[in-house]
């Protein structure tokens, strides 16, 4: 299974992003597709915040504009969406040991953690930290 990162859910939301094309047509080709896929609860609380934010973008996406496209999202009928389980915390544990985490990047350690305790094989980001993290593989998919 792929999980999608933030800022992937980001560049194909923001029409203004250099990385627009590349991530819609990555992301419409899983959300449209058969097998399932997945988005971490966190990354659409923080896309969310990210694309609403009127000192990152300007004009910022509108409210309700950002939610209708989470809805849009949620309505894929291959969607997982990641949540913390009873496990959780043996997972984040050692996300935060073996990737030597401290301040920030707590954030992305719980990422890794919600990926890999569903099972997913590769996170698609933009984000090079998270090849610090065992057992997940993560992979930028706009770049070739």
């Amino acid at each position: 299974m792929i999980a999608v990162d933030t800022n992937i859910l980001v560049y194909a939301h923001r029409e203004d992003s250099a990385w627009h094309e590349a991530a819609y047509t990555r992301l419409a080709g899983v959300a449209e597709g058969r097998a399932a896929w997945a988005i971490p609860w966190p990354c659409l609380h923080e896309f969310l915040a990210i694309v609403t934010h009127p000192q990152i973008y300007d004009p910022p996406t509108p409210l309700e504009m950002a939610l209708r496209q989470v809805d849009a999202w949620l309505e894929s009928p291959a969607i997982v969406l990641l949540t913390e389980t009873g496990s959780y915390w043996h997972e984040l544990r050692m996300m935060l040991a073996g990737g030597h985490v401290t301040g920030p990047q707590v954030h992305d350690a719980r990422i890794a953690a919600l990926c890999r305790l569903h099972g997913v094989q590769e996170l698609w980001t933009a984000d090079g930290d998270f090849g610090r993290f065992p057992g997940l593989k993560a992979l930028n998919p706009l770049v070739a």
